[in-house]
């Protein structure tokens, strides 16, 4: 695991951009496994500036969300098929038939879990995997206790994960109860992921992580089995006494 420690937010959004871009100058229809949530948005702010001041072509590449709420259509402000568009595709210009996001409304959650790993499949599979990771350390919407083997799958959101993510939404009743998610062992086919972390409050989910071992109530520890993670964590989240001798 090759470890960067930075000393703010901005630096690690810069950091991933740069990454993110050198992948796609390497592969122009780079398959971009894409998080949602408050750490990567400084990310997508940065590539977005990287890729209009370089002037890259960009309207190959293809991203594939980690997950959608359940019961919210595309418009809804708080969907992430919506945050993408927001992020990403909109002040880009690109193809919105190159976003692939679970389908949140589908009346059979079970076939939509299928189809979307058939969908990844049909990719070829994700080339670079941005995550974030929870102060629990889930990955996605994989929490703590859920099967390193999980693929797709429709989960039930935890009472401290919608109440986190209550302040997107006018009141928690709002908040969706269910969402579908990319399993932990689609989220290991990635052929690289990036993982950011920020905060103290990520302190104890780093810790687990760079003590090497694998853990499943700590979901963010099987990444210690992938051959090429990158970590980049700002110096108020990486806690651990370790010397950056991870990689």
């Amino acid at each position: 695991m090759n470890v960067v420690t930075v000393k703010t937010k901005e630096e690690m959004s810069a950091t991933a951009s740069k990454l993110i871009v050198d992948k796609l100058r390497q592969k122009p229809e780079l398959v971009l496994g894409v998080a949602t949530g408050g750490t990567p948005i400084g990310t997508y702010e940065e590539f977005v500036d990287r890729v209009k001041q370089e002037e890259l072509d960009v309207s190959s590449m293809r991203t594939v969300n980690l997950d959608e709420y359940v019961g919210l259509p595309r418009d809804h402000e708080e969907s992430y098929w919506h945050y993408i568009y927001t992020h990403l595709y909109k002040p880009l210009k690109l193809p919105v038939e190159n976003a692939f996001v679970p389908d949140g409304l589908s009346r059979d959650l079970e076939a939509e879990c299928n189809r979307y790993e058939e969908a990844i499949e049909s990719l070829g599979g994700v080339d670079l995997q941005l995550l974030g990771v929870g102060r629990n350390g889930h990955i996605g919407f994989n929490e703590p206790g859920t099967p390193m083997d999980s693929r797709t799958h429709v989960v039930e959101l935890t009472e401290s994960t919608r109440q986190a993510n209550a302040r997107f939404f006018n009141d928690i009743e709002e908040v969706p109860t269910q969402a579908i998610t990319v399993g932990i062992s689609t989220i290991m086919k990635s052929r690289s992921i990036l993982l950011l972390a920020s905060g103290q409050e990520k302190c104890a989910a780093v810790e687990a992580l760079l003590d090497g071992k694998v853990d499943i109530e700590w979901p963010v520890t099987i990444l210690n089995g992938h051959p090429d993670v990158t970590l980049i964590v700002t110096e108020d989240a990486y806690c651990s006494d370790k010397e950056d001798d991870h990689a």
